[in-house]
């Protein structure tokens, strides 16, 4: 009988998350049947979830690859951005969440202060400061203008430093009884044991690196340089609203992150649990 109940409870919970599953995929649902439909269409019906075969065509992707166009660079300016971004911010935050966690040093704790102190500032607050350093480092639309005032997020590395807490020392006391260096303790040893800490962050940062709009607004100039984001905006125009090619590119951008999340889901699941819990 509790079996039945239990296999009972576990089928109204798939139901349930299912049928949630569904909602959340019907505005992209929605998306994808009218980035096959011209844009005269949009504008007089709006989105809607009806197939439509006469009027349903590729031309709106080809369009967005065609000469003159610059999709395929903002493409390409996200996705180096992104991967710079996140390779970087992993390497850097793991680094400091770690030292916080497993070292006792004059002033630890109050470098852990300044870091929660920075998670609850608002990034609005020190953009002006930022871009002026960005003038005087002469870093305005430049890869690096765009990655460096945030490479190292405090939030990251409040979880590196959660998730690092929980790891046993022994495994220091061995490496060095083996004559392991510090830094080969950190890679060697300690960065396996927190792949799915790696995981959670890998897919965190590289989304809000996808998704940044505002930062890369202000410090990008050309139209060569933009990512995604800012290539997209730009096709509304108080001259024109090309809805058809802006859907269907959204639609393209959605696919790396989607493939991002698909390789590191386990470690994400498993990564923000334990880090969640530990400390």
């Amino acid at each position: 009988m509790k079996n039945i109940k239990e296999k009972g409870a576990v089928a109204l919970l798939f139901v349930f998350f299912g049928f949630l599953a569904l909602i959340a995929l019907f505005p992209f649902y929605a998306m994808l049947l009218a980035s096959f439909k011209p844009g005269t269409e949009l504008l007089r019906y709006g989105l809607n979830l009806k197939w439509q075969w006469d009027i349903m065509s590729f031309n709106n992707y080809f369009y967005l690859f065609e000469d003159g166009q610059k999709y395929f660079a903002w493409y390409k300016n996200s996705i180096l951005l992104t991967l710079i971004h996140t390779a970087m911010s992993l390497f850097l935050c793991s680094m400091v969440g770690y030292g916080l966690a497993m070292y006792n040093f004059k002033g630890r704790n109050l470098i852990f202060l300044l870091v929660l102190f920075v998670l609850i500032v608002p990034v609005e607050i020190i953009m002006l400061p930022l871009y002026e350093f960005m003038v005087f480092t002469k870093m305005i639309n430049t890869y690096m203008g765009v990655v460096l005032p945030f490479v190292v997020s405090p939030f990251a590395i409040f979880f590196f430093r959660q998730y690092a807490v929980g790891l046993p020392k022994d495994f220091m006391d061995a490496g060095r009884i083996d004559g392991c260096s510090e830094f080969g303790i950190f890679f060697r040893i300690m960065v396996p044991l927190m792949a799915p800490a790696f995981g959670a962050m890998a897919i965190l940062q590289a989304l809000g690196s996808w998704n940044n709009f505002l930062w890369p607004l202000i410090v990008l100039r050309t139209n060569e340089m933009f990512t995604l984001p800012i290539g997209l905006s730009s096709l509304l125009t108080p001259y024109g609203n090309n809805y058809d090619i802006l859907i269907s590119g959204s639609i393209l951008s959605v696919l790396p992150i989607l493939a991002l999340f698909v390789l590191f889901q386990k470690y994400f699941i498993s990564g923000l649990t334990l880090g969640g819990v530990k400390g």
